[in-house]
């Protein structure tokens, strides 16, 4: 397929691009009438869309026969550089540098508290992600770790819906996209259990 002849170079340039924007708009002054909110915002959307494409990649190779699964790695690199980035914005812009402040209201907000523990995960699994992990920590191991995805993804949304006073409907449907896709590997993995089990 000549997806799978692209390099993964092609997803990393395509990746920065939502960035480039941003501080395009930045210098530009088009962010609106809140730029500290919206390049949190912004930063954090963008993490979301491309932790959501890389659970794409498995639900497309074993419905579609599409094998993207080369770019699977990339697509996660760049949504936990993004939830760092959407993270370092609101800390910096927001906060000012406030670490305690920061560390409160961590605390005390759910949606804060949320997001940073779908972040952790997300650093987690990026800091686990090189071949060389994999071989310090086993193929079980590594992949008991990394579905932790599954985990980051709900808590990602969930933070972002919790955010707003008002439930916006975009992250409404990507919510339940992601829950089409957990129930997806959900079945998958019982019915792999089930053919273990009969042979």
């Amino acid at each position: 397929m000549q997806l799978r002849r692209l390099p993964t170079g092609v997803v990393w340039a395509l990746g920065a691009l939502p960035l480039a924007l941003l501080v395009w708009d930045t210098l530009a002054g088009g962010l609106g009438i809140d730029p500290v909110r919206d390049i949190e915002h912004r930063l954090g959307r963008t993490a979301v869309y491309f932790l959501i494409a890389s659970l794409c990649v498995t639900p497309l190779l074993r419905l579609a026969r599409v094998n993207l699964m080369k770019f699977r790695r990339p697509l996660g690199l760049l949504a936990a550089s993004y939830a760092g980035l959407h993270l370092l914005a609101w800390v910096v812009l927001d906060m000012g540098l406030r670490w305690e402040q920061a560390l409160k209201d961590i605390a005390r907000r759910p949606y804060l508290t949320i997001g940073m523990a779908a972040l952790a995960i997300l650093l987690i699994l990026a800091a686990t992600s090189s071949n060389a992990a994999i071989r310090r920590l086993g193929a079980r191991r590594w992949g008991a770790i990394h579905r932790l995805v599954y985990l980051a993804a709900p808590l990602a949304l969930f933070h972002w819906l919790l955010a707003h006073k008002i439930w916006p409907a975009k992250p409404l449907l990507i919510l339940g996209a992601v829950a089409i896709l957990l129930g997806l590997r959900l079945v998958w993995a019982l019915s792999r259990r089930v053919r273990l089990h009969l042979s």
